[in-house]
């Protein structure tokens, strides 16, 4: 959905200047204030402002957190404990980043739920889908980094464990691992590293970002329906001032829940023993990750078990290299999903076998994230594997099989025929 010529006009001699030279005025009016968008986008759709604003409040209060910060093994737990104690405000500072990077997650998983639910994976919008999951993938990299950081004990045993998993890669494992780490354990290299990294990755992010909503405005915004703009006019408002009060709206309620988390709970999401100074020689009872890491977590600790060629005792794939591609590939996975998913409707709520796998998945992905937070032992092995099982069998088995044999209800002709629809159902109490 194009938004067709530009309808910007300078308001004085210095913007039409401006204009003549480098048309930044007109790019941002264009983008973000005149932009049609569809008149039945829903609350989902705000999740999208959400995250550009917890990425604008991650920059900042990660650039300010950083002057005060000594990526030194030896003065990194108390640099934290100093931001906290001596910087003003900087015990805002850190909670809002800390609690910050949790939300971020919070809502891209709700923005990814949203785009899998409404099929805005589909054709013309591959390319935005796949830039979407670089994003999610960059930001899974960026909060490990961060995590190893504060250099308590869940920091350290984190990045033992999580470095250790290269060396599982045939051939090149244990040559990236030593360049990782700085050298063959986690020490001052390795804490200079990630501290570089972690500054530097939210601005690859920032220009992915930048990238998605390019894609995004070649495109057009999916709506409920998947059903493509045909009327300008009658099926789309302006960005400004619809979308945006809506975007904002829900913001200040996210936000809300937010700042209730900074200031009541700052360390409700966070790990008790990150508060104890890391300590090569003692190992913490139970070593597990951030939540928004945890299905992920799941899938890797799942395969215990090596995979051998039949009638052999040739292990083709042993245990630690198998976890390692259930985990990197349940997000690889991500990226084909617009070629598994192949059937031309695109809603779930025309979708009504997808709609029930769709829940299915979501609680399955749920699961995940509770059993890995579990010890991997007895039972919980056993429900880690038959979930990470669904999860890949969902994207491989599910949807293919649904493109291809599920009976679809009715799509509407044109988002004004669901908008029409919609208004009368409602006013009749619901029934057609």
């Amino acid at each position: 959905m194009s938004g067709g010529h530009s309808k910007y006009v300078p308001v004085n001699g210095v913007m039409k200047w401006l204009d003549a030279r480098l048309p930044l005025p007109r790019l941002v009016y264009d983008s973000f204030v005149a932009y049609p968008v569809p008149r039945n986008l829903n609350n989902w759709y705000t999740f999208g402002a959400i995250l550009s604003m917890f990425l604008i409040l991650q920059l900042v209060t990660g650039i300010v957190l950083a002057m005060h910060y000594v990526a030194s093994t030896a003065e990194a737990f108390n640099s934290v404990e100093s931001i906290m104690r001596d910087v003003n405000y900087g015990w805002l500072l850190r909670r809002l980043h800390a609690n910050g990077a949790s939300f971020f997650f919070f809502a891209v998983y709700i923005h990814i739920f949203r785009g899998m639910y409404y099929g805005s994976y589909k054709a013309p919008r591959e390319v935005l889908w796949i830039l979407g999951v670089f994003i999610f993938i960059v930001m899974m990299a960026t909060a490990f980094m961060g995590y190893v950081l504060p250099w308590g004990q869940m920091s350290f045993w984190a990045a033992t464990v999580i470095t250790g998993l290269f060396t599982a890669i045939p051939l090149i494992g244990e040559p990236l691992q030593t360049w990782l780490l700085g050298g063959f354990s986690v020490g001052d290299p390795t804490l200079n590293r990630f501290f570089s990294l972690h500054y530097l990755l939210p601005f690859m992010l920032v220009g992915l970002v930048i990238l998605h909503v390019w894609a995004l405005h070649v495109v057009g915004q999916s709506n409920p329906t998947g059903v493509e703009v045909k009327d300008m006019k009658k099926e789309t408002v302006p960005f400004t001032p619809y979308a945006t009060i809506k975007d904002l709206f829900a913001v200040v309620l996210f936000f809300t829940l937010f700042a209730y988390f900074v200031f009541y709970l700052p360390d409700y999401l966070g790990h008790p023993d990150n508060y104890i100074k890391a300590n090569p020689f003692v190992t913490p009872a139970k070593i597990v990750p951030e939540w928004y890491f945890l299905p992920f977590y799941a899938m890797l600790r799942a395969v215990d078990f090596d995979i051998i060629i039949p009638f052999t005792s040739i292990v083709l794939i042993n245990a630690k290299l198998g976890g390692v591609i259930a985990m990197f590939g349940s997000l690889v996975v991500l990226l084909f999903l617009p070629w598994l998913d192949y059937g031309k409707t695109r809603s779930g709520n025309y979708r009504p076998m997808f709609r029930q796998f769709f829940w299915i998945f979501v609680i399955v992905t749920i699961l995940l994230g509770y059993i890995g937070a579990l010890p991997a032992e007895g039972i919980n092995v056993l429900i880690a594997q038959i979930l990470t099982a669904a999860y890949f069998a969902h994207f491989l088995i599910v949807l293919p099989l649904l493109s291809k044999y599920e009976k679809t209800k009715p799509v509407p002709l044109s988002i004004a025929d669901a908008i029409l629809e919609s208004t009368a159902r409602a006013k009749t109490g619901g029934t057609p």
